[in-house]
């Protein structure tokens, strides 16, 4: 399936399912946003990535616009539906400000594992412990997916945007784990060297050996 929609460019990946706050300033994006709202249709956002736009975005509809200001700024609240890749860019539209694009929608197979979900979900818990970070996930546990998650692993964009390439939610849970095993060793390290570093000048109170 294929169609057109809006492309809203940002430097930054955005997952089906999640809920994101933007605050719009640009002429251009002030009138997509208008249209988008007025005719109830979603928009993409398009993933930046080191200033190079990406064949692969998100497809969002905005919930509602939360404040309007005199110069006709905007804060909206979105959410995240699918993912699509873009087939063709349409740079200039008639009486339009913004660009859009031919896109066609990834397949999306939702057959994740619960057990590894739950290994994932203890191990991203671990890691903000370790670097004493409070987070909430929105959801109960037995209802998190991959998405859900993957924003509060410290992932580089590039990172994020390859498992955005993944249209099995297997696969994304086997990413997350791998990265999550390579990371949790590291902050582990990290926080024993601080440690270290703490009792550096403090009197010790160590039990001798015998020789």
């Amino acid at each position: 399936m294929t169609n057109f929609i809006p492309i809203f460019p940002l430097s930054i990946v955005v997952f089906p399912g999640e809920k994101l706050n933007l605050h719009i300033f640009e002429p251009r994006y002030k009138q997509l946003i208008i249209d988008c709202f007025e005719n109830k249709k979603p928009f993409g956002i398009p993933a930046i990535i080191g200033e190079k736009a990406t064949e692969l975005g998100t497809l969002v509809e905005i919930i509602e616009i939360s404040n309007t200001y005199d110069d006709g700024k905007m804060d909206i609240k979105t959410q995240g539906l699918s993912v699509f890749k873009i087939l063709e860019i349409i740079k200039e539209l008639p009486d339009k400000l913004y660009s859009g694009a031919i896109v066609s929608y990834q397949n999306n197979f939702n057959n994740g594992s619960k057990s590894l979900m739950k290994k994932i979900i203890e191990g991203t818990r671990e890691l903000h412990k370790n670097i004493e970070v409070s987070k909430d996930f929105g959801k109960p546990d037995d209802e998190l997916i991959s998405y859900d998650i993957a924003h509060h692993l410290g992932m580089s964009p590039d990172q994020e945007y390859q498992l955005l390439e993944y249209e099995n939610e297997l696969h994304r849970q086997e990413y997350l784990k791998r990265h999550l095993a390579n990371i949790l060793p590291v902050i582990k390290e990290i926080e024993g060297l601080k440690k270290k570093i703490k009792l550096n000048g403090h009197f010790k109170n160590l039990q001798g050996f015998d020789l």
